[in-house]
């Protein structure tokens, strides 16, 4: 029994209820499900065999490296990527990292809303999807709907993502493989080599060959998303390796059969980057009879990737809110509406996006217009990975005795070799790939990405340099570590 401040006896709160532990199981699909997407298939599938190669090396050299380090860090250091980065080198470095994770999606959209784009040219009419026209406008009309939807706040979103993924990438990627296999049991021509002709590494003829292996790297991003559930497991140390590992193997798997059979209906050469799913799916209802399958497919992507676009418009933004609040962005940008949603950072990033859909209309072909941002998004998130990694280390060093919950194993091989894969990813990112080559003369597609970058990277930098005290409308949050481990102050001499 316990006495309350006028005397009377009540009876004494039992202990909590122990919290529900996370399954190394349930983390490994938690980790799958974020990274799975059919968008990125095409661009592989032209390779047949060697994909298989192409995806394991990213996900050895990359995501692995990404999910370890970032364990470590989210069980050390409660905040997320600002946080992990200004204990290593300060806020203004940290305020840098946090922004590219942010503007990755800002290029991401119009990628991602152009594939959304090719699918719905073919339930209207498969030629609107070579035109630049067509695409910009579907990219402006659907980005700003479902920016009203998220300004609805979370409600109005969360069974349209739920769904949407169901819908739009599970049952596309399943109905590729199931497809693929009675394409083949019935007697239909197959493109891709027997096994006993495969090629299981990548022809190099030039750099430019094997660019497209850069797009597996963006496939990949993410994990560090992920990793901050690592401390609601029982034994992170030994479990989460484990959930790695099974993770890799989802989502080899949900990559690579579809892959494969694209490669099975169409033909490496006539591959489309934005069109290669449903080339695919043209084949094979077309062997069944069922041409009008094509359509239900296309309109299940069309429905999944409003869904993902819906679900990122509000997400990382909220956390540059967070951060902005204590002073790093003026107060113009920090307002909310009365459902909680930060809508003058969603208008913010729908005008850079609706610059960037521009480009569709300019450039001359969709195809280099869609790998421009798919590898600006890309590089904007290794700028960040790069960062990431160097912090991760260098907390190693300085802080070694603050308390983790999950250490990575062999830091520094872990650390160089995520730092170095993410730094040539970036690299190879200016060379236009060989089977786009010829729509833009390579140094226009590098001046066109490297502007863009700039254009989307430097604001971190700037709105530092202009930040005023009255910026700041809420106090800087005391600083914790993850699991309730007593905060940095604390632990100083």
């Amino acid at each position: 029994m316990a006495t309350r401040e006028d005397g009377q006896t009540v009876p004494s709160p039992g202990p909590a209820p122990p919290r529900a532990a996370l399954s190394w199981t349930s983390m490994a699909f938690l980790i799958a499900t974020a990274v799975a997407s059919v968008r990125g298939l095409p661009a592989m599938a032209a390779y047949d065999w060697a994909s298989i190669f192409l995806y394991a090396l990213p996900a050895i050299v990359f995501m692995v490296p990404v999910a370890l380090v970032a364990a470590e860090l989210a069980s050390g250091w409660s905040g997320g990527v600002f946080v992990w980065v200004e204990e290593a080198f300060g806020d203004r470095i940290g305020f840098f990292a946090i922004w590219q994770q942010v503007m990755q999606n800002v290029a991401w959209f119009p990628a991602q809303l152009a594939f959304f784009a090719s699918a719905l040219a073919y339930v209207l009419d498969p030629r609107l999807a070579s035109s630049g026209l067509f695409t910009g406008l579907v990219i402006l009309v659907v980005y700003w709907f479902a920016t009203l939807i998220a300004a609805r706040g979370v409600e109005a979103f969360a069974k349209v993502a739920t769904w949407g993924f169901l819908a739009g990438t599970i049952v596309p990627a399943g109905a590729l493989v199931v497809l693929a296999v009675l394409f083949w049991r019935e007697g239909g021509t197959s493109h891709l080599p027997p096994v006993a002709d495969a090629d299981w590494f990548p022809r190099f003829t030039g750099l430019a060959s094997i660019v497209l292996v850069v797009s597996n790297v963006l496939s990949y991003a993410g994990m560090e998303m992920n990793a901050v559930h690592v401390t609601a497991m029982r034994r992170p140390s030994v479990e989460f390796p484990r959930a790695v590992l099974l993770s890799v193997v989802l989502i080899l798997f949900v990559f690579i059969l579809p892959t494969l059979s694209i490669a099975v209906a169409v033909p490496g050469s006539s591959i489309n980057l934005t069109q290669g799913t449903l080339q695919a799916f043209d084949v094979f209802f077309d062997h069944l009879g069922m041409p009008w399958g094509s359509t239900v497919m296309a309109l299940l992507i069309v429905v999944g990737v409003l869904a993902s676009v819906v679900t990122w418009i509000p997400g990382p933004t909220k956390g540059l809110l967070i951060v902005g609040r204590q002073g790093y962005l003026p107060p113009i940008l920090q307002g909310t509406n009365s459902r909680g949603m930060h809508v003058p950072l969603l208008v913010a990033q729908g005008l850079a996006v609706t610059a960037l859909a521009v480009l569709f209309a300019v450039l001359p072909s969709v195809q280099s217009v869609f790998w421009i941002f798919t590898t600006m998004a890309l590089q904007l998130y290794l700028m960040m990975y790069m960062v990431m990694f160097l912090a991760a280390m260098r907390l190693r060093r300085t802080h070694p005795d603050v308390p983790r919950g999950f250490r990575t194993p062999a830091m520094p091989l872990v650390g160089c070799v995520g730092f170095l894969a993410s730094l040539a990813a970036f690299l190879l990112g200016f060379i236009e790939p060989s089977g786009n080559a010829g729509t833009t003369r390579p140094w226009v597609f590098a001046l066109i990405l490297l502007a863009g970058i700039v254009a989307l990277g430097i604001w971190p930098l700037v709105l530092y340099r202009l930040r005023k005290p009255g910026w700041r409308l809420e106090p800087p949050p005391p600083p914790t570590l993850a699991d309730g481990a007593p905060g940095r102050d604390d632990l100083r001499p």
